[in-house]
């Protein structure tokens, strides 16, 4: 069965940017040090991220988070979804309007202008018709941002939670929970790493 993934690094205090962030500077100030491990050449982190990578059938994310890896500082042959695994999903974006142009044209993007449930429901669809096609079982996931994954969640859209908890204090930033209905978590498992310590849980 398909499940509804939230995956995203996280600072020790809660924040998945730095302070100012925006689209010359994606992950705010000092941001870059929650995405060391997507680089490192850990084992663990290198499986952690390819596994992820090679089992998202479809992947939801905000349009500022779209702003930003379409954005001409953003994804490249080198380095995309899923890092250097540059992994190619469907992609699905929240958004009020689609964009004029598309600098990522090779990439399969759907513009979702009805609301994040909608959206989430077309990665669902995606992934299984996905799924089906490669004969493999895929997830959708929800790569970000922070908003997005933290109305996900308040509005009971996700499945499992993974978190891949940086050794850094930001002190401010985009914060990962801003309230919302409270919600049981159930840990499934933890890797720590020389870089990172990866969280997953079920989300009851």
């Amino acid at each position: 069965m398909t499940r509804i993934i939230a995956d995203i690094s996280v600072s020790l205090d809660g924040f998945v940017t730095g302070p100012d962030p925006g689209p010359d500077n994606g992950l705010g100030t000092g941001g870059e040090a929650l995405h060391t491990w997507a680089f490192s050449e850990d084992p663990d982190d290198r499986r952690v991220l390819r596994e992820a990578t090679a089992r998202s059938g479809a992947v939801v994310l905000g349009r500022r988070l779209f702003d930003i890896v379409d954005g001409p500082n953003g994804w490249d042959d080198t380095t995309g979804y899923g890092a250097g695994e540059v992994g190619k999903p469907a992609f699905i974006v929240v958004t009020s309007s689609p964009p004029e142009t598309v600098r990522l044209a090779d990439l399969d993007w759907t513009f979702v202008t009805t609301g994040l449930p909608a959206a989430v429901t077309a990665a669902r669809e995606r992934a299984e018709a996905a799924s089906s096609t490669s004969g493999k079982d895929l997830d959708a996931f929800l790569m970000g941002g922070g908003a997005t994954i933290g109305s996900a969640l308040a509005a009971g859209l996700v499945d499992e939670l993974t978190l891949h908890l940086a050794p850094v204090v930001l002190g401010s930033g985009t914060p990962l929970f801003t309230g919302g209905a409270p919600r049981t978590l159930v840990q499934r498992s933890v890797t720590s790493t020389s870089t990172v310590t990866h969280l997953t849980y079920d989300v009851l």
